[in-house]
């Protein structure tokens, strides 16, 4: 399948909850997802059988990469079941998932077990009372770690850490985050800050631009570039050139890699969304419990598909220090509504 800029359909991304035990500012914004939020009951959410359908459906029409995303999806009870019924699936090729971590260190060997390759964990600062101000939540980096740690004894490595790096309010956790992981196995990503959903807040002028990070981090130790691990890679990889490992930066903003994305996103409630700052989804849950046949499943996605022209990076307005509030988006905005993050996952 192509779409209309001639991307295929390879990595499908699948929230399993809308759920968090976090609240970060920049995703799930306590003001909004309250104790008073209305989260998806579980009788809206994708069963197992229905998510592994659609993925068998996906996989016949070249999808090879799964990941397993939230809200928090170590939250969603038996994920080593659903991990292990797409494990089986013919075409699938690598099963990945992205947590926050902390209920990682309980489940990251049954994870392995089951089929899991590889996990991203979110870790935005290494110090304690940062990382608490931005997850608004009693949780602590060593819970983290410990997490981490885990997973790369479980054998799902190379583990990669990623840190959403936002001007004046962890920009100063840059150089540690990078001397904590220095000589380890596990990779660390620094992402710029995007204006994913409606309620963040996004300013311009809280990006922290991938050379800038790359400078910061090169005056410590040198950086040398690194060729992409995988075609479609969205990171761009360096390694220290003493030998202490390697790190990487997602140009979110300011090199936008829209051209070469290859991602569908896949809602707790079974909405098809083509793009991550998409505004509208496309409803499979209903194709599915109406008995329709794996035929117009797959024809129903293949059409959505091909009508896809989504570049919303590379469209973005950037007046330097454009400021947008809460709900309100910069003039020329392509998308001026938007999904929340935590509902479709990263």
């Amino acid at each position: 399948m192509l779409d209309t800029l001639d991307r295929p359909l390879r990595d499908l991304r699948i929230s399993v909850t809308d759920r968090c035990n976090m609240r970060c500012r920049y995703c799930m914004p306590r003001e909004t997802f309250g104790a008073a939020y209305d989260f998806l009951p579980r009788s809206e959410l994708l069963s197992f059988e229905e998510i592994a359908r659609i993925v068998s459906v996906l996989a016949a029409q070249g999808v090879r990469k799964v990941r397993l995303t939230g809200g928090e999806p170590l939250l969603r009870r038996g994920l080593c079941d659903l991990v292990e019924t797409l494990a089986r699936i013919d075409g699938i090729e690598d099963i990945a998932m992205t947590t926050n971590g902390l209920l990682l260190a309980r489940h990251a060997q049954a994870l392995a077990d089951s089929g899991l390759t590889r996990v991203t964990v979110s870790l935005d600062a290494i110090d304690p009372a940062t990382l608490r101000r931005i997850a608004d939540a009693p949780v602590s980096p060593a819970r983290i770690i410990a997490g981490i740690e885990a997973a790369t004894v479980a054998g799902l490595h190379p583990v990669k850490v990623n840190m959403v790096v936002r001007r004046d309010v962890n920009d100063g956790e840059v150089i540690g985050m990078a001397r904590r992981f220095r000589q380890r196995p596990q990779i660390l990503r620094f992402i710029e800050y995007m204006d994913v959903g409606m309620t963040n807040g996004w300013r311009h002028d809280q990006v922290v631009p991938a050379a800038e990070i790359l400078a910061r981090i090169s005056a410590h130790w040198p950086l040398e570039p690194l060729p992409p691990a995988v075609k479609g890679e969205v990171a761009t990889r360096y390694r220290y050139a003493d030998g202490g490992g390697e790190i990487g930066v997602i140009h979110a903003v300011t090199a936008p890699f829209c051209h070469g994305c290859t991602r569908a996103r896949l809602s707790a409630d079974g909405r098809l969304y083509t793009c991550l700052f998409a505004g509208t989804g496309h409803d499979l849950r209903t194709v599915l419990r109406s008995g329709a046949p794996d035929a117009r499943l797959a024809a129903a996605i293949a059409g959505i598909w091909a009508a896809r022209s989504d570049r919303y990076s590379a469209e973005r307005p950037k007046p330097p220090g454009a400021r947008s509030g809460p709900g309100a988006r910069p003039p020329g905005d392509p998308h001026p509504a938007r999904v929340e993050m935590s509902y479709i996952g990263g």
